[in-house]
């Protein structure tokens, strides 16, 4: 199955539902506080649904797995 790339979001469009600039982010991805984006060729990309559901509860931490500290 792949990818219905119309579905996917850039960072700057993450970036505009989120009302915050660009670097945030890349700090919330690297910080794993974002859904897990999808590797596109070189780049990143969110699937849309993901990051309105996200929004839509809250924009929630993800739970730690067993075994890490936070």
């Amino acid at each position: 199955m792949s990818e219905d790339l119309s579905n996917l979001l850039n960072v700057k469009d993450v970036a505009r539902m989120l009302k915050v600039a660009v670097r945030t982010v890349w700090r919330l991805r690297s910080s794993q506080k974002l859904p897990k984006p999808v590797p596109v060729g070189g780049s990143v990309r969110w699937r849309h649904h993901e990051i309105v559901a996200w929004i839509n509860q809250g924009c929630p931490a993800p739970a730690m797995s067993p075994g890490k500290r936070g």
